[in-house]
């Protein structure tokens, strides 16, 4: 039986659940154990948890409540970190370069280079459905449809062929981004400091995550999802994630070489062509976001 592994209101605080035949059960209570209470107690203890949670979707039951009446909360609401891949779609490359009046970079695996990352804060994470107040100080926010990997095993010097053994699951992620705060005015262009990426990356809630995480086992291949982002039912990006430049496991295997990962870590492994930037065109109050990623789902926001 599959399921879905959700964070929702329980009256009580954030509580981990899954979602079977479209009805939310409670992780702890179903299993007595006080440690299966939120998805990152879960994901500690990840290849014995996916056994329970397993169990408790293929036991039959009456109980649990409606999903549809439930509130969820992103999956995970405090991930100990949040990686975001840059560059990484072959079609976005080209889109950027264009915008910038610049040749496309060659394919990085010509040049011998990895993945490379910038990270976002706890601050950023948003939920499903969750309204997103656009930072007053930008006029140029940007959406960025993105698949998240989540890590379910410690992870160091992972190898490639061995490292989507270490991603629990997966979930769908906006990339939220302020251009016009990239650049740090009356800093020189060719300035080690030019680049700000706080002020471009990490505003509250510039971060959504959602609505559930989907276990590795059920997505099978994460290099053949669709994946489209519509801003007030209009599709802007529509590709699929075989358009990757590094592929998810090569980014948990570069990451895995740099640092730790820990359960519960995030990784936004990039968006394809069709941002906003290119066309001029950004957010603004009153505008539904919605992203739709195969096998996993619809992530929705609405602006203001």
């Amino acid at each position: 039986m599959t399921y879905k592994v959700v964070t929702y209101d329980a009256g009580r605080g954030a509580r981990a659940g899954i979602i079977v035949d479209e009805r939310v059960f409670d992780v702890a209570e179903a299993t007595g154990r006080q440690e299966d209470a939120s998805v990152l107690g879960l994901l500690a203890d990840w290849p014995s948890a996916k056994a329970r949670l397993a169990k408790l979707a293929g036991t039959p039951s009456s109980t649990g409540m409606d999903f549809k009446t439930v509130r969820l909360f992103a999956p995970i609401p405090n991930p100990g970190a949040i990686f975001c891949a840059g560059a990484n779609y072959a079609d976005h490359v080209v889109e950027m370069a264009k915008a910038q009046n610049m040749a496309p970079e060659p394919d990085p695996h010509s040049l011998g280079l990895k993945s490379w990352h910038f990270i976002k804060t706890i601050g950023c994470v948003a939920g499903p459905d969750e309204v997103v107040e656009l930072p007053r100080r930008s006029s140029k926010v940007d959406w960025e449809a993105e698949l998240a990997a989540i890590i379910g095993r410690t992870a160091k010097d992972v190898p490639v062929e061995r490292a989507l053994d270490y991603v629990a699951g997966y979930t769908i992620a906006n990339d939220l981004s302020a251009r016009d705060f990239t650049r740090r005015a009356q800093v020189p262009d060719l300035s080690p400091f030019k680049f700000d990426w706080v002020a471009h990356k990490c505003f509250d809630k510039s971060c959504p995550l959602g609505p559930w995480m989907i276990p590795a086992e059920d997505i099978g291949d994460p290099q053949a999802l669709a994946i489209t982002l519509r801003v007030n039912g209009v599709v802007k990006q529509n590709s699929n994630t075989n358009v990757m430049i590094f592929s998810v496991a090569e980014q948990v295997s570069n990451l895995s070489e740099k640092l730790t990962l820990q359960p519960g870590d995030v990784i936004l492994t990039g968006t394809p062509a069709g941002v906003g930037t290119p066309r001029g065109e950004f957010l603004k109050a009153g505008d539904d976001v919605r992203i739709t990623i195969e096998r996993i789902g619809e992530l929705a926001n609405r602006m203001a």
